[in-house]
């Protein structure tokens, strides 16, 4: 099955993707949808209310509000190899805050004098769908909710200030995520999708989650061990090669420029640069 948030004239909404129509839910976000408790994507089969057309969905981010975002790092064997790096020993995990997060169509708003240098990570995200804590990797797998789509747009002059990445990761308006939460079942746990990210339609990543140094289920087990992991809660996994920051010529996202990310069996996501303050 697949979930949608989107907004309407009376707010956000779960919705369920039923063909070319998405069936609305009574709950607010795909979130409190999970929360709502086991069997909850049973129950929301079950529901044949209001209709609206897939076309003109406007995409909310997926989950608005988790309890809490972690991302990944250098976790590609393509990308370590760019990146001249040796593969981490465990998972290098950082934060994301949800004012962070963005809708899957969303304007990536460039924040002019704050950065010069914003660049894109095309990455598979995790939907935490039952609690977890101390789990092994069989346990943490069958606690996934499902899988969707990222963009783990970056600030690299923020992030590489210090051996700290995070101010370049979680500045405001910089993570689309969705459109779609998919079920495990219709990705095959995500074992080997194909990825990719264009800029302006020039292909700047081409790969697959059959390079994940960590899986899902690793990173999952591994966070258990620090803290519970909640119902609804985001993790990104990182992104292959094809970083704009270690091309030659370096590569950036710029207003007027449009950056499009596609995954085998989540979908699309088309986000527009614009300008602080300009309007599009």
């Amino acid at each position: 099955m697949r979930f949608a948030t989107i907004r309407t004239g009376d707010g956000n909404t779960a919705a369920r993707v039923d063909g070319e129509e998405l069936v609305l839910l009574d709950v607010s976000d795909v979130g409190q949808l999970i929360a709502s408790g086991p069997g909850w994507a049973e129950r929301a089969a079950e529901v044949d209310g209001e209709r609206v057309p897939l076309a003109d969905a406007d995409f909310a981010p997926l989950t608005p509000a988790p309890e809490k975002i972690f991302f990944v790092g250098l976790n590609y064997h393509d990308h370590a190899v760019e990146s001249d790096m040796a593969l981490p020993e465990v998972p290098v995990i950082f934060p994301k805050f949800a004012r962070s997060l963005i809708g899957a169509n969303d304007d990536i708003v460039i924040p002019g004098p704050l950065s010069e240098q914003v660049d894109w990570e095309i990455e598979l995200g995790v939907v935490i769908g039952s609690p977890a804590r101390f789990v092994d990797e069989d346990e943490a797998e069958a606690a996934i909710a499902g899988y969707t789509l990222v963009n783990d747009v970056t600030a690299r002059d923020w992030q590489l200030r210090t051996s700290q990445w995070m101010p370049g990761k979680i500045i405001e308006g910089f993570t689309p995520v969705g459109p779609f939460l998919v079920t495990p079942d219709e990705v095959d746990h995500a074992r080997s999708l194909g990825m990719r990210l264009t800029l302006d339609g020039e292909v700047m990543q081409d790969s697959s989650t059959s390079q994940l140094v960590f899986t899902p289920k690793q990173i999952i087990a591994y966070l258990s061990q620090l803290i519970t992991l909640a119902p609804g809660d985001l993790i990104s996994t990182g992104t292959p090669a094809g970083v704009g920051h270690l091309r030659d010529p370096r590569v950036y996202l710029t207003p007027g420029k449009v950056v499009e990310a596609t995954m085998e069996g989540l979908g699309t996501q088309t986000n527009h640069c614009v300008a602080d303050g300009a309007t599009r």
